[in-house]
């Protein structure tokens, strides 16, 4: 297990610290997801997950020491895993990780006394991210196109995302648009434009990214996140994305 003694004391040390914890537990859940499967074993004892700093994650034992030096993950994770929908577990993983983050942030500020103003101004960034539980089961991408009213006019929207021309899977690839007709985007496309979240990441992105989207779960996802190039993207007849992937190889077992 990754060293404990790593000690952020501002708030901006702390965040940084939440964003690699997050983004490890979201790797986990998402793109790793077979490898984190797999681990569970619910024939071994009890079982954390623990996300890092440098976003690695690891299933281990609970720390020996009492009390830890940090807040310990749930216990036990691996025991379910049989004993639900894959999916329904993944989710209350989920939802435990979201928990065990922000009883480390907040660790962190009350052990360095973080003040009322630095407690409020932590939380306000930890909540403008979306939660793992959103990034997973693909709510946080809903809850966007909700709130800011896609199609509420009936009108079409814009994106600063256009198909390849030459790709015939156009809808499954996003490419930057060239900058003449990105410049004609207006602000309020450019809002828009934000609504999409990686599948992986739960993250937006600059522009010029470049995005598969999985043909079964409809997801988007950074090409960086799943390892896709635009070259190799070229040949994929249909994309599917880890998760997709890994969960028709287990069901045809």
């Amino acid at each position: 297990m990754e060293g404990a003694q790593y000690n952020p004391r501002t708030v901006e040390e702390v965040f940084k610290d939440f964003k690699g914890r997050r983004a490890a537990l979201i790797k986990a859940l998402t793109t790793d997801v077979e490898e984190f499967y797999q681990q569970c074993d619910p024939g071994k004892e009890n079982l954390c997950l623990y996300g890092f700093p440098s976003e690695q994650w690891e299933v281990n034992l609970p720390a020996e020491e009492v009390p830890p030096e940090l807040p310990e993950p749930v216990l036990g994770i691996n025991f379910a895993r049989d004993g639900m929908q894959e999916k329904d577990w993944i989710s209350l993983v989920a939802v435990h990780s979201d928990s065990w983050l922000i009883a480390v942030a907040f660790y962190f500020g009350a052990r360095f006394g973080f003040d009322k103003a630095d407690r409020k101004r932590l939380s306000n960034m930890i909540h403008d991210l979306p939660t793992i539980f959103e990034v997973v089961t693909g709510a946080a991408k809903k809850e966007r196109a909700r709130s800011s009213g896609v199609n509420h006019s009936g009108s079409k929207s814009k994106s600063s995302y256009k198909p390849r021309a030459s790709d015939s899977r156009g809808k499954y690839v996003r490419e930057p648009l060239e900058k003449e007709e990105d410049e004609e985007l207006d602000e309020e496309d450019e809002e828009e434009n934000g609504e999409t979240l990686c599948g992986a990441c739960g993250e937006n992105s600059a522009a010029d990214d470049f995005w598969i989207c999985c043909d079964l779960c409809q997801r988007w996802f950074h090409g960086t996140c799943v390892k896709i190039t635009p070259a190799r993207a070229e040949h994929i007849k249909q994309y599917k994305c880890p998760s997709c992937n890994n969960k028709r190889a287990r069901t045809g077992n």
